[in-house]
């Protein structure tokens, strides 16, 4: 005898109850957005490796780049708990349109929100919240991932303008048609430690797209998230006004600190959207697919496998979802950030690696979307802090840790 009710019968249970309903209204608009626009378009952007500028610009009419941003300069009224609901309710279909939204808001226009002038955000920000124009953030270089202090790129003060030598890697929607402009981080010079030592001064300087001796690099050959737009950038003497210095010169690291905890709730918002499609995936599958005269659904390891990739979306939810209320909250929220990534990172690759097994030879083909997840869930086991930085971050919460400097 089945226990499932009618209406949530075949239907992955997430944590609506706990929603409002302006958050409820707004995860049924964005999955069916999803679902009736994304989705049918998603194989064939990830095989011809295009980002559809098309769908970027219908999710700024909807107003989903200006989700966590006042109605003041042009957003939505919203915090980062509504925008990390429609990032996760795009990635069940399209990494690669989620990572678009994520980067174009977290990484491009919150750090012009959240640190510039007023001139920089009249200038940058209208568009930037209306989905006209990306940014990108150019903070990893090639021996400067983890750890972010061992930034090579440099930045002079030239008269008036600031002269940037330097290369970036792995920097999202630095290379679109709508690129406006990529924030880097740079040293700037050096300060005296607590300590007594001398260390890097990092600040973060605008530079728009085009200026001369700024150069985005052909886009990587990655192994997912083929329609996400992603490119090295090479700076050789690029020089821009000593005015596009973002915040408070010698603040760029701590800027930048910010900047991740917040992304990571995103990401692991998108990484718990990715384990809902693998999740959705395998329900509809298992049920559809006989084998041997009945559903595979039928076959109790299919159906307890399935039941751990609902626990793991369960937990996962809960783990971002928490951490997003206490950033909108004003409360303390890094830890709870690291918890989030590492669980719901986890979650997409376990799910992704399951639902691919329930397809069989099917999850093996790029047209089917848990073989496109099976490939692009990796990532979120690395970006915006890989699972060992999560770890650390947690472990020296604890008091833990041989290096706690």
């Amino acid at each position: 005898m089945s226990h499932s009710t009618p209406e949530r019968a075949g239907v992955p249970l997430q944590s609506d109850a706990l929603l409002s309903d302006e958050e409820r209204q707004l995860r049924t608009v964005v999955t069916a957005f999803a679902d009736e626009v994304i989705a049918p378009q998603s194989y064939e952007a990830d095989r011809t490796r295009t980002l559809s500028l098309s769908i970027v610009r219908q999710m700024g009419e909807l107003g989903l780049f200006g989700l966590p941003f006042p109605e003041d300069v042009g957003g939505q009224g919203g915090g980062y708990f509504s925008l990390c609901l429609a990032i996760e309710a795009i990635a069940r279909v399209d990494q690669s349109m989620a990572i678009t939204l994520e980067a174009g808001v977290g990484l491009g226009a919150m750090p012009l929100f959240r640190f510039g002038s007023q001139a920089q955000q009249q200038q940058w920000l209208p568009d930037l919240i209306a989905g006209r124009a990306l940014a990108g953030f150019g903070l990893t270089e090639a021996e400067a991932g983890s750890d972010a202090g061992a930034t090579r790129t440099r930045a002079r003060l030239d008269g008036d303008h600031w002269v940037i030598n330097g290369s970036k890697q792995f920097i999202t929607n630095s290379g679109t048609a709508i690129t406006s402009l990529v924030t880097v981080t740079a040293v700037t010079g050096e300060r005296m430690r607590a300590d007594g030592t001398v260390g890097k001064e990092l600040s973060t300087i605008i530079v728009p797209s085009g200026t001369p001796g700024f150069t985005v690099e052909p886009a990587y050959d990655k192994v997912g998230w083929h329609a996400s737009d992603t490119h090295p950038l090479t700076f050789i003497d690029a020089r821009v006004p000593a005015t596009n210095l973002l915040g408070e010169r010698g603040r760029g690291f701590a800027g930048f600190l910010e900047t991740l905890d917040e992304g990571r709730i995103a990401v692991a918002a998108l990484a718990t959207g990715a384990a809902i499609g693998c999740l959705e995936q395998a329900i509809s599958y298992a049920g559809a697919r006989t084998v041997f005269g009945s559903p595979l659904g039928t076959r109790q390891h299919i159906a307890f496998m399935i039941a751990g990739m609902q626990a793991r979306v369960h937990t996962a939810q809960l783990a971002w979802q928490h951490a997003a209320r206490l950033r909108d909250g004003g409360h303390p929220f890094k830890v709870e950030a690291a918890i989030a990534k590492l669980v719901a990172g986890d979650a997409a690759m376990a799910n992704a690696r399951e639902a691919t097994q329930i397809f069989g030879g099917n999850g093996f083909m790029n047209e089917f979307v848990v073989a496109r997840h099976y490939r692009d869930s990796k990532i979120l086991e690395i970006g915006e802090g890989t699972t060992e930085v999560q770890l650390m971050v947690i472990s020296r919460e604890l008091g833990l840790g041989a290096d706690r400097g």
